[in-house]
């Protein structure tokens, strides 16, 4: 008989539980919905100005640090400064997404958004005053700097992943997320945009000769305090948000499912529901499997492979796209060589290909997500991304000799542009929103950080890799000082096969339109039958 009571005051405690869940899955969209959104998303606005404004400055860097006395060529980063100034804030970016993962699964998802905040603020500031007597420790400092944005950076995936997707409804929780990560793409516009006004700003002021002219004329003293200014406007939008993210209060599905804590949980859900709600009977029980048991790795191990082999293969391609988007573009002759231009001029033309990118391809492929990611659902975006991505490296990569003349550059950019929409539409967007609605909610933010993880380290290969595979593409124009690559045709060939192994194991995935968190995670399943065990 007292077992009989036991089991039905538990199953009373999980009917209430999933009555104040239920009502998160159906609450229409209102004001608290676009307020998260907002939040969130300029974490990500500030993530993608701070990864991608160092791809703006680096030809900069060289001709300020690198430049030989007595050379009439413009000076460039040596190969391995390269490598560490572009992919250090990726490998603090990947530490970042494991450690504040796993916290945010700990300590509750609002105790740890602040310090990403904190840390994204100060290493922004701190990376444009890096120091030193040469271009060595210059460097060294930039670099130390930008790890650790980098780490801040990597809180901010799972965090702000898992805030929105707690809070949203069922119906449009995956545009609701979705529109969180498409403040990326207007991270990357306003990178370019800063960079144009700032150089401008300077032409103005300190006009140089071309290079061609005066070596020594073409970068200005001045131009020391570009990239420094580029580099720390990043904290401006981080600054702004910190106040509302303080303000926020803990989702209620991780008071309720991870602290246990339903009194809590109610009082969480009457501040942004605007509803009074009776407070509830307490479960103080916590659920037994654990992270990579036997019982996660039977229930969600493919799914944990899947999300998270389908960010990397992404992200190698698309961080290689991104990040080198000038070399590409000084490849296939759509930006005139350096030795044409000042140090400013080329700064302000490689700023203005961007954007134009940004504007053409980038945001737009975001945007359509957010549209129909919950009508024809995550996997299909996610396959059509993947599909036409090929599609289009394939059309870059056959014909490339074709698209490098003079005359048909217009239709290479026109074509790349391409291959950022279908990214944005599709994968890109897709590898962020699925993995935080699959996983129970003990391990949302670590699982989350995982996949997250996982691509930061293609991101990293990607950064690497391409370098390598660029350089030294025409042999009569070889630098002693860069291996031999394979070439950017090659490379591109490669990137197309990388988008054909994505697509093959997006299969790995469940499809999440419009099932509530604890559907997807059978969170709910799982802690009936531990239920049913112990009584």
């Amino acid at each position: 008989m007292a077992a009989e009571d036991q089991q039905s005051s538990i199953m009373e405690v999980k009917d209430q539980q999933n009555e104040v869940l239920s009502m998160l899955d159906t609450a229409k969209t209102q004001l608290y919905h676009l307020k998260a959104v907002v939040i969130s998303g300029m974490g990500f606005f500030t993530d993608s100005y701070d990864l991608f404004c160092i791809s703006l400055v680096t030809k900069l860097l060289g001709r300020i640090y690198y430049h030989v006395p007595g050379s009439s060529k413009p000076g460039s980063l040596p190969p391995s400064v390269a490598c560490a100034v572009n992919g250090v804030a990726l490998c603090g970016t990947l530490a970042g997404q494991l450690f504040f993962g796993w916290l945010g699964d700990k300590l509750g998802r609002k105790r740890v958004y602040g310090l990403t905040l904190m840390l994204m603020v100060g290493c922004s500031i701190c990376s444009g005053l890096s120091f030193g007597n040469s271009p060595t420790t210059v460097m060294a400092t930039l670099c130390f700097f930008r790890f650790w944005l980098g780490f801040g950076i990597g809180g901010d995936y799972p965090l702000s992943a898992t805030i929105m997707a707690e809070y949203s409804n069922k119906k449009n929780r995956g545009a609701f997320i979705a529109s969180v990560f498409a403040m990326q793409g207007f991270g990357i516009l306003a990178g370019g945009l800063v960079t144009l006004v700032i150089s401008s700003i300077f032409r103005a002021l300190y006009h140089a000769e071309p290079y061609s002219v005066d070596p020594l004329g073409s970068t200005v003293p001045q131009a020391d305090y570009v990239w420094r200014i580029i580099l720390m406007f990043g904290a401006v939008p981080a600054a702004l948000t910190f106040y509302s993210r303080m303000k926020m209060p803990e989702t209620p599905r991780y008071t309720a499912l991870v602290a246990k804590d339903q009194n809590k949980a109610c009082q969480d859900m009457a501040k942004v529901l605007n509803l009074e709600i009776k407070e509830q009977s307490q479960d103080n029980k916590s659920s037994s499997f654990g992270l990579f048991s036997k019982e996660f790795l039977r229930r969600h191990g493919k799914h944990l492979l899947g999300s998270a082999m389908c960010w990397l293969l992404l992200d190698i391609a698309y961080y290689s796209q991104n990040l080198f988007q000038k070399d590409i573009f000084s490849a296939v002759g759509w930006l005139p060589s350096a030795s044409s231009m000042s140090a400013l001029d080329e700064l302000y033309k490689i700023a203005k290909a961007q954007t134009l990118i940004a504007l053409c391809g980038t945001i737009p492929g975001y945007w359509v997500t957010v549209v129909l990611i919950d009508r024809i659902g995550r996997l299909a975006i996610q396959l059509i991304g993947f599909f036409f991505m090929t599609v289009f490296m394939l059309a870059l990569a056959a014909p490339y000799h074709h698209w490098i003349r003079p005359e048909n550059n217009i239709g290479f950019i026109v074509m790349y542009a391409l291959t950022f929409f279908f990214a944005n539409f599709g994968p890109n967007a897709t590898t962020f929103v699925v993995p935080v609605e699959i996983f129970p909610a003990r391990f949302r933010s670590t699982c989350h950080g995982i996949s997250a993880a996982a691509g930061k380290l293609g991101a990293i290969i990607g950064a690497f890799g391409f370098l390598y595979a660029a350089q030294n593409q025409d042999p009569a124009k070889a630098d002693p000082g860069y291996p031999a690559g394979i070439g950017m045709q090659n490379a591109l060939y490669v990137l197309a096969a990388i988008n054909v192994i994505g697509f093959f194991f997006t299969f790995l995935v469940p499809e999440s339109k419009g099932k509530s968190l604890e559907e997807m995670s059978r969170e709910n399943e799982v802690e009936v039958e531990e239920q049913s065990s112990i009584v």
